[in-house]
Formats: C-alpha cells, structure tokens, sequence
C-alpha cells in the first residue's frame, strides 16, 4: 500500500513539475507574440480594423476612403457593416474609385 501512495505522489510531483513548465513556457511565447505586435503597430506594419478591432497588414486590400484617411478591414463582413453604421448615423462616403 505504501508503495502505491509513493508512486502516486511521485506522479503527482512529475506533472506538476511538467505542466508548471509548459505554462510557463505558453505565458512566455504570448508575451513575445504580444511584443511583436506592438513593434509592428509602431512601425506603421500593422494597423486595426475600425469594426471588429483585429490588427491586420497595412497591405490589406479590403479599404474604404474617406477623403485623406483610408480605413483597412479583415473582412467584407466588417467593410458592410462600417459601412451600414455610417449609413444609419447619416453619413454618406462619396464613390470609391
């Protein structure tokens, strides 16, 4: 019986020790992850979609201009509905070109 308990507990004590690790591990690759996105905020790389709030290449080909600023989307679901809100607030873009 007290061999079970041993084994057990040396068990218990080996996934703690590996799971502790791999959350460590996982906190740390976010934390880089997040860091990067930053630097590619701040070198203008990467800019956030106005509806949804998702950070996509400054490259996307999902635009809508209003005069001098240009406004970038993940998706046409998120261009409609920028598009409907502007709509619905009485505001109208002029033609895209």
């Amino acid at each position: 019986m007290l061999k079970w308990l041993l084994l057990i507990a040396a068990i218990y004590v080996l996934y703690r020790f590996f799971a502790n690790d791999m959350l460590k591990k996982k906190k740390k690759d976010e934390k880089e992850d997040a860091e990067k996105l930053h630097q590619k905020v701040a070198a203008g790389e990467m800019v956030k979609d106005p509806e949804c709030g998702v950070y996509i290449s400054v490259d996307a080909e999902i635009t809508v201009r209003d005069s001098d600023k240009v406004y970038r989307f993940c998706g046409y679901d998120c261009r409609d509905k920028f598009l409907q809100r502007l709509k619905e607030g009485g505001r109208q873009l002029p033609p895209q070109e």
